[in-house]
């Protein structure tokens, strides 16, 4: 090619950096002649960087930058939220000189994909306190705050907004309208929006029958599951995991089983999660023998959570010597087992003080207290105003 225009070099330079070859793409930035390096030659290479995980490279390159543009300081911020680097992420918004929604959602998304969801609603309040019309990615990611925090009424308004705004009800708002819902217990909406969705992807199949299985209507997640078979939407592993939860909490230890039994028929691998929800289901049913047995069966090793299900099993049926062999099982293989885990202090000492073992109970308080535990804090949580400020109140009880 004899002679290459901006375009010509911004390509080469995208095409590299797509496939993954930075210093490819950064060789032909250096080769670029001053009067062709645009704002988007620049743009185009730092959001490659970010794109690569390669922050400091983008960092280094955006200092540099003679000009900015809105997309690229979106660039660096999205490329810190994936790092996980919220703080830096929040500075780079902060330097923002004039801000766009295009900035404001890289904010809230990145807050609420990185679990700082009381940051994401505080952001959607100061974005729409600043005068700007939220659009379709920025109600997404402020419903996946809501459902997290279960804040149902801060969950409704943003619903209203959707209406009275008129933003585009596609795919993911619908699908967020619905996770929202399920999350939050208000199920006769959930279904009302389930409904409405015309191609029902595999992610509204799991809501729903998610939001049953933890709002106790195992009956119904069930027949969802089965309408899910009957359609032409193949289950995946979070579907098995709810629907196996529904399994355990409703008592339908042999639905659980047939439903395990034909995982891989999907095209799904048994995770240590799905075993875990088997040990559940066997053990609240009180067949904890055989819950001992799958997980002496198990193709990978137990987990504290497979564990702790069969311990709660034991509690519930009050057998303790199933208990102590555990207990005794789990100590040789994993010393650090019962020190690396204050709930399973706390289910102990309640077994053996709910069988009138109050010694065996006291012993284990004193255990506790010995290895320094600090029970986890409670906590509740309430949204005040519309200005998105979430506060939260403490319970740190020793009980």
């Amino acid at each position: 090619m004899e002679s290459r225009s901006a375009v010509t070099w911004i390509e080469m330079i995208d095409g590299f950096a797509k496939r993954g070859d930075t210093k490819k793409a950064r060789s032909l930035f250096d080769q670029v002649p001053v009067e062709l390096k645009t704002v988007v030659c620049w743009t185009v290479m730092i959001d490659g960087y970010a794109c690569n995980g390669e922050m400091e490279s983008a960092r280094e390159l955006f200092e540099r930058m003679p000009l900015r543009n809105n997309f690229v300081w979106s660039s660096m911020i999205v490329g810190y939220f994936k790092e996980g680097d919220v703080e830096e992420a929040r500075g780079v918004f902060d330097r923002i000189p004039i801000r766009n929604v295009v900035n404001w959602n890289s904010l809230i998304s990145g807050y609420a994909q990185n679990g700082h969801a009381e940051s994401a609603l505080e952001a959607f309040g100061k974005m729409q306190a600043e005068g700007f019309k939220p659009d379709e990615v920025t109600v997404v990611s402020v419903l996946s705050a809501c459902a997290r925090l279960g804040l149902l009424d801060t969950g409704k308004e943003v619903h209203q907004t959707i209406n009275q705004k008129g933003i585009k009800k596609n795919h993911y708002v619908l699908n967020s309208l619905l996770d929202m819902y399920a999350k939050c217990a208000d199920l006769t909406n959930a279904r009302l929006i389930f409904e409405q969705i015309v191609n029902k992807n595999v992610a509204c199949w799991n809501s729903m029958i998610s939001g049953f299985a933890v709002h106790g209507k195992s009956e119904i997640a069930l027949e969802f599951f089965k309408k899910m078979e009957n359609s032409n939407q193949i289950p995946d592993d979070i579907t098995f995991l709810a629907v196996l939860s529904a399994c355990a909490h409703g008592g339908f230890v042999d639905d659980g089983l047939e439903i395990f039994a034909k995982i891989e028929s999907y095209g799904v691998k048994a995770s240590v999660k799905h075993y875990g929800c088997l040990v559940d289901l066997l053990g609240r049913a009180g067949r904890l023998i055989e819950a001992y047995s799958l997980i002496k069966k198990m193709p990978m090793k137990p987990n504290d959570a497979v564990w702790g299900a069969l311990l709660t099993g034991c509690r519930i049926h009050m057998d303790t010597d199933l208990i102590a062999r555990v207990m005794k099982e789990v100590s040789v293989a994993n010393p650090c087992w019962v020190s690396g885990d204050d709930s399973h202090y706390v289910l102990l000492s309640n077994i053996h003080a709910a069988s009138n073992g109050w010694e065996e109970a006291e012993k284990m308080r004193i255990a506790m207290v010995d290895s320094g535990f600090h029970k986890t804090p409670g906590y509740s949580r309430v949204m005040l105003g519309k200005a998105g400020t979430v506060v939260s109140f403490l319970f740190d009880l020793f009980t």
